[in-house]
């Protein structure tokens, strides 16, 4: 009698795990519209400078969409979301079909040549890229919220770092 052969564990899936970041980036991202305060939305920026929350949400929605033009191909491109007039819906709504269309073109990169159209070096740069670009911009997010009088709240605050729960 012979010990039991253990199965050898998979391999990491590191494609797979880079998209579910990428997916998980974005629920931050929509789990952040919905706890910025109403009022805080519009809220003119310190000094009357620089975007308000709403226009914010609308540049990374929006900055998303220009990368995809810029890919070519049979990308659908979703349509530009108005940064005076959308809702915290509207960029829901928004940042999702952005987010989808990326993680497509990611998908086909990642599994194949690792290029982006574009942008150097590669796939998991570009990749870093957004990431990088979401959480500037959230940090900006909260930071104006706070200086508008309408702070988001902090379970919100330390909710968009629960990656594990999101």
């Amino acid at each position: 009698m012979g010990m039991p052969s253990k199965k050898a564990p998979e391999p990491f899936a590191v494609v797979d795990s880079l998209l579910a970041a990428f997916a998980i980036n974005n629920r931050i991202n929509e789990f952040l519209i919905r706890a910025v305060p109403d009022a805080a939305w519009r809220a003119a920026p310190p000094e009357g400078k620089g975007r308000t929350i709403a226009a914010i949400f609308a540049h990374i929605h929006n900055v998303r969409g220009t990368w995809l033009k810029s890919f070519g191909g049979d990308v659908e491109i979703p349509e530009k979301l108005e940064r005076n007039s959308c809702t915290k819906e509207d960029a829901v709504r928004s940042l999702e079909e952005s987010w989808r269309a990326l993680d497509g073109v990611l998908r086909t990169s990642l599994t194949t040549d690792g290029r982006i159209r574009g942008f150097k070096p590669d796939a998991g740069g570009f990749l870093g890229y957004l990431f990088a670009h979401d959480a500037h911009h959230r940090g900006q997010i909260a930071m104006l919220a706070r200086q508008a009088g309408h702070p988001i709240s902090q379970s919100a605050m330390f909710g968009m770092w629960e990656w594990g729960t999101r």
